[in-house]
């Protein structure tokens, strides 16, 4: 397993991240259990998760708590547009993750980006937690191409952008990923199969060997996906003109 300093945060992450919002549609705690503990002894370190799934939290936390808690980066969010709502949330994430702290703590598809000083307090309320070191660090989680683009220029204290990123995005999102490296902002790629569109695993994941900075979130929904995905991300396919081929036939046929 390679692993990846997640923009300007301390985090040293498992270039491949585990989605735990497809653990909610697992048959039951012992197979979500399973398939966490699979994905840690495979060495994958960061799970992200979110408070609008609470029981994709609680199978997290059930798994994940303990002894291997210092051994692990928990990430979840909050759709929370007021500092009181986030001080809410945040209790309800720590109690279902079973943890004291979270690693990164992200505003999920905000409808604004909040900067320090608006009269919402919502930078100052995360930064107040990130003091307090009940948050490590902040981020934001997007589907507006736009607001990625502002949170590069923002004077917020965003270490981190997740959003949309896979083979068959165009080349402004390419460019995204690379301003994301020289602004020190790490960037999470979600949807790595495009929501399930793209069904072919080692080709996806190759996609990725040209963004070694962006951190792939894969859903697992199952122990045989899961395995997939980590045998891939130890021998991944070679990149030669053949597989270029294929990248560019899968782009013509989706698009």
């Amino acid at each position: 397993m390679d692993y990846v300093a997640l923009g300007k945060s301390n985090l040293l992450v498992s270039r491949t991240a585990l989605g735990a919002m497809a653990l909610a549609n697992v048959s039951d705690d012992e197979q979500a259990a399973k398939i966490i503990s699979s994905a840690y002894e495979g060495g994958i370190n960061f799970f992200d998760t979110s408070r609008t799934s609470e029981e994709s939290e609680k199978r997290l936390g059930n798994a994940l708590h303990g002894s291997i808690r210092k051994d692990i980066f928990v990430a979840t969010k909050t759709k929370a547009r007021s500092s009181d709502e986030i001080a809410r949330d945040l209790d309800l994430s720590l109690t279902a993750l079973k943890t004291d702290y979270i690693d990164l703590y992200q505003l999920d598809s905000p409808t604004f980006l909040p900067n320090p000083g608006g009269e919402d307090k919502i930078v100052e309320k995360l930064l107040n937690l990130k003091k307090q070191g009940v948050i490590h660090h902040i981020g934001v989680c997007t589907e507006s191409f736009e607001m990625a683009r502002d949170l590069l220029n923002s004077e917020g204290p965003w270490e981190t952008l997740q959003y949309p990123f896979n083979l068959l995005c165009p080349l402004e999102v390419h460019e995204l990923v690379f301003d994301c490296r020289e602004k020190q902002i790490g960037f999470i790629a979600m949807q790595p199969l495009c929501g399930g569109v793209v069904q072919d695993i080692p080709l996806a994941l190759g996609f990725f060997s040209k963004f070694d900075y962006a951190v792939p979130v894969w859903g697992a929904h199952s122990q045989e996906e899961l395995q997939q995905i980590l045998y891939f991300t130890e021998n991944p396919p070679v990149i030669d003109s053949k597989f270029e081929q294929e990248l560019e036939r899968a782009r013509f046929f989706f698009n």
